[in-house]
């Protein structure tokens, strides 16, 4: 850490690992972008005239406009990348019985401006691929441009002295050298999923049976889809396999209780990517932005006041009229609550056995 800095109040030593962002602008647009963390104030290899400042984390919280953001889990990515946009939309409008009808489940998927396809990493499933995952990392959290993020975020001349991308492939004659976000790619690309086990310590395996029982029938699983299965890939080993990732990899609408204020794509201010949930035994911090390690709390913040709305509508949005676009403000939408509402009410009405076999079920994973 250079002189200049200090130690954010959110990085402690014994965790989590986060990544803050600032809900709005000091004019008062929307942000929702990643602030490092750290700078080069102070350095004495700092170049000359160069003054950029840490950002101002206190003021930041004093004014209620920072939010945090943990790591996901990498595993199975490549898995997850192979999943075809009509498996997920078709999971989606799946509903066996009218369960997800009957308890106010909907969600959407969250979609690339460009192709309109299926956006899937990230906790609000707002980047494509895992090139431009790892592109992203490179950028907003170490600070390196990259072939996909080739601009320093911030240019004032003084500062930034490097060429950029400050990391990239290497063409020469008759060799390539791949950039460092490719082999990331890769290496995230062929990480297996987890194996879940039958049982653990005292668990057993009638305790876990029974908790995945519990998990379909009290609701969870009409989000937490416990598999789907890849398409046609180039990769062999990702080729029509099961994701036991248990995710419809869709956003949905999760209330006050979660909400961050932040939009990212389609995926609104409380809108969050159903968490994949394989491996979740071996976590130890929960939700997006790690504010618990208790996994039961977890789960009871997945409910909401159902008298807390949030703004579901863009800002503004473009009107068409002949030989003229203009700019209109949208008519605004609302949820209410969330949508997991009732599946919690579910939870909370099992007996305390269950739920416990739910959550030794959940561990197993």
């Amino acid at each position: 850490m250079a002189p200049g800095n200090t130690i954010p109040y959110f990085v402690t030593p014994s965790g989590p690992i986060r990544e803050a962002r600032f809900i709005k602008n000091s004019d008062g647009s929307p942000d929702g972008g990643v602030h490092d963390l750290f700078t080069i104030a102070g350095r004495p290899d700092k170049p000359a005239g160069c003054s950029i400042q840490q950002p101002d984390f206190n003021a930041a919280r004093a004014a209620n406009n920072i939010i945090f953001r943990i790591p996901t889990p990498t595993f199975g990515a490549g898995l997850i990348e192979a999943i075809t946009d009509t498996t997920i939309k078709n999971n989606l409008a799946s509903d066996p019985g009218g369960k997800k009808g009957s308890l106010g489940i909907k969600g959407h998927v969250n979609t690339n401006g460009n192709d309109g396809t299926v956006t899937r990493f990230g906790w609000k499933a707002q980047n494509k691929s895992l090139l431009i995952f790892a592109g992203e990392a490179y950028n907003v959290e170490m600070g390196i441009t990259n072939e996909n993020f080739q601009n320093e975020r911030e240019e004032d001349p003084n500062c930034a002295k490097n060429g950029t991308p400050e990391n990239h492939s290497g063409f020469n004659v008759g060799s390539t050298d791949p950039a460092d976000i490719v082999s990331f790619m890769g290496f995230m690309k062929f990480l297996d999923q987890p194996t879940p086990v039958t049982s653990y310590g005292s668990v057993t395996p009638a305790s876990i049976n029974n908790g995945r029982i519990l998990f379909s029938s009290t609701g969870c699983a009409l989000c937490h889809t416990p598999t789907l299965s890849t398409g046609f890939s180039s990769t062999g080993a990702l080729n029509t396999k099961p994701a036991n990732l248990f995710s419809d990899m869709a956003v949905h609408h999760m209330g006050s209780t979660l909400a961050d204020g932040v939009r990212q794509g389609s995926a609104g201010p409380d809108e969050f990517r159903t968490a994949p949930l394989w491996g979740i035994g071996q976590r130890i911090f929960f939700l997006h932005d790690g504010r618990t390690t208790d996994l039961l709390q977890a789960i009871q913040a997945h409910s909401s006041d159902p008298n807390h709305c949030a703004a579901t509508a863009d800002a503004e949005t473009a009107v068409l009229e002949p030989g003229n676009i203009r700019i209109a403000a949208a008519a605004a939408t609302f949820f209410c609550g969330s949508e997991a509402n009732g599946v919690i009410n579910n939870f909370n009405a099992l007996n305390s056995q269950s739920k416990q076999d739910l959550l030794n079920f959940l561990r197993s994973l």
